[in-house]
């Protein structure tokens, strides 16, 4: 019914606007402040948002600027556009459309704080006054454009006052039966485009304009979906499919699944195909949910309108996850140990995958973070979010896996193997990524603010982040490139290690496309600063899991493994920690597979075959591991405690079957700390899941750790094989 409603308003929208056109030039009218004025702009007579607009619109329309810098929607506020010339001008334009875009000025703490109060009705009477010459006029409302946190009050108030009208305009919109444009979305992630924080350049006008065009004619270049979706994509069983897209404004969209029919492909008892059909809003924005669908296939999957039909062939159901983080998740299995160009067991694992049964969407970056300057080519991609390149599903091959993930790769192998349903592996990993490229940007506004500040020159950033983001973009550095500086001096060029970068060109262009759950291999980028990735490890897993719409999805992720640089047993730890208070979180530990010298271990098939079992004994209850829980989680320490020189470790039980050392040698690396907090060289002993510690040189422990080198040759393991976390707790 709603779609009906939908459906029959677009109509009467479009009837109005064609009949308005034979009657003559369309008056648009663009009421707002100094956005819409175009302040900052250098030719705003041909560049601000309402001359592009004309431009796009053309000759059947006459769009009239009534932009005035420094207005308030509040008649209160302390430049009330309704006191304004440009308004008296705009009620004898007597528009036919009139797009309103005010509020950011009623941020000013001379008015939000004291008037907000007044701002539904002060908004609902100027659009009643613009109505009232032109009664048949559709008003269209906007949602606020951005304000960037270099802002000068951004902190003080503006962000919060910003995000209080933006959720106060949809009420006016309702109470006065208005259309609602979203100026906010398309250019929340392109703070490039935004100089003084406030007001977009010429190109941001310009997303603008288009936004405009789009809304009032209702052309969004017809049917479209996510790169994600593809032939040979597999969706994700046993969970509502929320499929979505774009189209023209009023088209009806029908979404048809149908199992393909043949003798090799029978029907599963009771399964019918499913047809769901959806009408595009203003926006252009489309949505449906399909019905859960059980593991199988092959599938066609179609989406149609009258103009335009997407056919998806040789669609599969099973089991999606998608591989992230940075150099030893894009880690290829290609370089893995041993080579597959030496018959080692990569090339037999490949050999053994089933046709179908492992498929991979491979989005790969458009240059790598090497040490190299981009060039201005590059750059400007960067800067629109087009640093991975587009992707399709595909078969998994010697060819495909070669150049994909080890650690996914060797992970979806042991899933395929131990489920028996077809597994879809997306991978978007990015060597040198940081915990906060990969966060959404309003989590870090709200929680996190400092790390977005002036990213090449902020300590809570890596050293070598910064350092190898400023030689990449060395060029966009200099003044005379032409390429966007903010007006206090700072380059506003985009680099993948700057905060929320990854976030939007790696994680919206998936589109919330259904996924099982997340394996995540990150760290050394942020292994500088313990305390500040312990906030930020947990604000990345909520800001994916607010995404996909899913609190419970489970997180899985590698704990830093062993490397001789000195902050790394304390990062290990805090991962270890992380891992315990978040939930629906596993980590596996590899401090047994690491090297020395090089920051990219080799072997990876421990590493992704752990992540599995861990996935296969949380998430799936597979029998085994329900069974055998210490196949597959590495021994938890739930306590240390005291009965006077020596310790008790006490280990999680379904952990810490069969403790023992991994190389039949004494256990070794533990360590006790003296009342002074010294730490000393310890003994240790196996008794059922406790270890026993104790030191000669400590008579009265006050904490124990375990593993604390940086590279670390602890040997402390369970039965079947898996290795005790690095860590230090404090003795009770």
């Amino acid at each position: 019914m709603k779609d009906i409603i939908k459906c029959k308003t677009l109509i009467a929208v479009c009837l109005s606007l064609l009949s308005l056109q034979i009657a003559g030039q369309v008056r648009v009218a663009c009421v707002g402040n100094s956005i819409t004025y175009g302040t900052g702009i250098e030719n705003r007579e041909a560049d601000s948002y309402p001359a592009q607009l004309q431009k796009m619109l053309g000759e059947g329309f006459e769009v009239g600027n009534f932009g005035r810098p420094g207005a308030t929607l509040l008649n209160h506020g302390h430049r009330p556009y309704t006191q304004q010339p440009e308004y008296r001008a705009a009620l004898d334009f007597a528009g036919d459309i009139v797009v309103i875009h005010l509020g950011i000025n009623d941020t000013d703490p001379r008015n939000w704080p004291n008037y907000r109060d007044e701002f539904i009705t002060d908004y609902c009477a100027l659009i009643d006054s613009l109505r009232g010459r032109n009664p048949k006029a559709r008003i269209i409302i906007a949602r606020l454009s951005p304000i960037s946190n270099r802002h000068s009050r951004f902190q003080s108030g503006t962000r919060d006052w910003h995000d209080e009208i933006q959720q106060v305009i949809p009420l006016v919109a309702k109470a006065r039966g208005t259309e609602l444009i979203d100026f906010h979305t398309p250019l929340y992630n392109r703070p490039d485009l935004f100089p003084d924080g406030l007001h977009p350049n010429k190109d941001g006008a310009a997303i603008m304009a288009k936004a405009v065009f789009q809304f009032i004619t209702g052309n969004y270049g017809g049917l479209q979906m996510p790169q994600v979706y593809s032939d040979g994509m597999v969706l994700q069983r046993d969970m509502p499919l929320n499929i979505h897209g774009i189209a023209d404004a009023s088209e009806e969209v029908t979404v048809a699944i149908e199992r393909l029919k043949g003798e090799k492909v029978k029907r599963l008892k009771g399964e019918k195909d499913e047809k769901v059909k959806a009408v595009a809003g203003m926006d252009g924005r489309w949505e449906v949910e399909l019905k859960p669908l059980k593991a199988g296939g092959p599938y066609t999957l179609t989406v149609s309108t009258k103009q335009r039909t997407l056919t998806f062939q040789d669609v599969m159901v099973g089991e999606v996850w998608l591989c992230s983080g940075q150099s030893n998740m894009e880690f290829k299995l290609r370089a893995a140990s041993p080579s597959p160009s030496k018959g080692g067991e990569n090339r037999r694992d490949l050999s053994s995958d089933k046709a179908g049964g492992l498929r991979l969407f491979n989005m790969t970056p458009i240059c790598h973070t090497s040490d190299v300057e981009w060039d201005s080519l590059t750059l400007a991609q960067v800067n629109e979010l087009k640093y991975l390149k587009p992707a399709k599903w595909t078969d998994c091959t010697e060819e495909t896996a070669a150049d994909f993930s080890a650690v996914a790769y060797f992970f979806g192998r042991m899933l395929q193997d131990s489920l028996q349903v077809p597994i879809g592996l997306i991978c978007n990993a990015v060597g040198g990524t940081n915990t906060e490229s990969w966060i959404d940007r309003r989590t870090l506004e709200f929680e996190f603010l400092n790390i977005l500040n002036n990213w090449l020159h902020n300590d809570f950033i890596q050293d070598w982040c910064r350092g190898r983001g400023a030689k990449n973009i060395a060029l966009a550095l200099k003044k005379e490139s032409g390429f966007p500086f903010a007006s206090n001096g700072e380059s506003l060029q985009r680099h993948p290690y700057q905060p929320c970068y990854m976030y939007e060109a790696g994680i919206e262009p998936l589109a919330r496309f259904p996924i099982r759950g997340v394996i995540w291999y990150q760290g050394e980028s942020n292994a500088h600063n313990k305390d500040a990735h312990a906030k930020l490890f947990p604000l990345l897993v909520d800001s994916w899991r607010s995404n996909w719409k899913r609190p419970d999805m489970p997180f899985l992720f590698v704990q830093l493994s062993s490397l001789d640089r000195p902050s790394w047993p304390w990062f290990r730890d805090s991962q270890r920690l992380l891992s315990q208070q978040i939930p629906y979180t596993g980590m596996a530990v590899t401090t047994d597979v690491g090297d020395s010298l090089d920051v990219h271990p080799r072997r990876k098939q421990p590493v992704g075959e752990r992540l599995a079992r861990l996935a296969l004994k949380d998430v799936y209850a597979y029998p085994y591991f329900t069974k055998h829980p210490s196949a597959a989680q590495s021994p938890v320490l739930m306590e240390a405690k005291s009965d006077g020189h020596r310790v008790m470790l006490h280990f999680e039980y379904t952990s810490a079957r069969g403790l023992t050392s991994s190389d039949g040698k004494p256990l070794r690396t533990f360590e006790l700390a003296d009342e002074f907090g010294i730490f000393h060289p310890a003994e240790a002993k196996v008794k059922g899941t406790n270890v026993y510690v104790s030191s000669k040189q400590v008579k009265r422990p006050t904490a124990v750790r375990y593993g604390w080198q940086p590279f670390t040759h602890a040997n402390l393991v369970n039965a079947y094989g898996l290795p005790a976390s690095t860590f230090y707790t404090p003795i009770k």
